[in-house]
Parts: C-alpha cells; structure tokens; sequence
C-alpha cells in the first residue's frame, strides 16, 4: 500500500464521517465541525489522487492551498453567524430540529 493509496483512504473515512456527523446531529455548531471535517478528508483525497511517478503535481496541491484558505474564511463567517443566530434565539439547532427531537422516544 502506498502513500497516496492511505492518504485516498483516509480522506474517504473522514469525509464518511463527517458526511454521518453532519446527518445525524442538529447542533449547528457541530454540523460546522463536520463540514469541516469533511473539507479536510476532501484534502486528503486530492493529495492523495496528485501525487504520480514519485513527484506531486503543484495544481492538486495549489487546489488544496486555496480550499484550506476558503474553509477557514467560510468557518470564520458560520461561527458569526451561529453567534448572531444564538443570541438572537438562544438556541444552537434550528426550530425543525429541536421539534424533530422532542418527539422521539427517550
């Protein structure tokens, strides 16, 4: 098994992960952290797909710089964001969801 073949993999684990996170919690704040989550398995399956004959490719590696600069400029405007909405409702998940988990069985 090769580096890129791990790096493959592992980028698809966390963007499972991250995709069942993001699915199964309504707590925004976390819903935030699995889009994150999976945006860093996605950088792991571009550099794992860039690298051929031993050398990396600079435009995989160009498209992941620019991806981790766009995900933490996105994080930074959904935390306020989920600031505002918090104070504005005093709650982290949204109405749907809250009503959707009252009604399930303890």
């Amino acid at each position: 098994m090769n580096a890129a073949l791990l790096y493959a993999l592992g980028g698809t684990v966390l963007v499972a992960l991250g995709l069942y996170t993001f699915a199964t919690v309504a707590h925004l704040l976390r819903k935030l952290l699995a889009f994150n989550v999976m945006a860093s398995g996605t950088f792991l399956i571009l550099v794992g797909l860039g690298q051929t004959d031993g050398q990396a490719d600079p435009v995989p590696q160009a498209l992941v710089l620019t991806g981790i600069v766009v995900a933490f400029g996105s994080t930074a405007l959904a935390l306020v964001l989920l600031r505002r909405w918090f104070q504005a409702t005093g709650s982290a998940t949204l109405e749907t969801e809250r009503q959707t988990n009252d009604q399930e069985p303890s």
